[in-house]
């Protein structure tokens, strides 16, 4: 399960699941740093919808830790496996009270 919210260095961010990004911008999550939110296309399921949750939470850790350039090949990598990680270890970190 997804978050609603999530905090990265005090910044909380709010997730929206929002229909047809991919057919607009050619992607299938993106982050907003200023606008503080996290947008995933609702046409995926919900396996790969938590693993753009995921790619596009690195991006806002990253930022967040001063990385202004982002090697986006990077990112998916370390993404995808903190994906995995996080399911097969059955991290509760999608808990909703967790991110207040």
């Amino acid at each position: 399960m997804i978050p609603h919210t999530v905090k990265v260095a005090g910044i909380k961010y709010i997730v929206h699941e929002v229909k047809g990004i991919n057919e607009r911008f050619n992607t299938l999550g993106q982050v907003n740093y200023c606008k503080g939110t996290i947008e995933l296309d609702s046409d995926l399921c919900e396996d790969k919808k938590e693993q753009v949750f995921v790619h596009e939470l690195v991006h806002a850790i990253f930022e967040a830790a001063g990385y202004e350039e982002q090697d986006e090949d990077q990112v998916n990598r370390l993404g995808i496996v903190l994906h995995q990680v996080f399911k097969d270890n059955k991290f509760l970190f999608w808990n909703e009270t967790s991110s207040q």
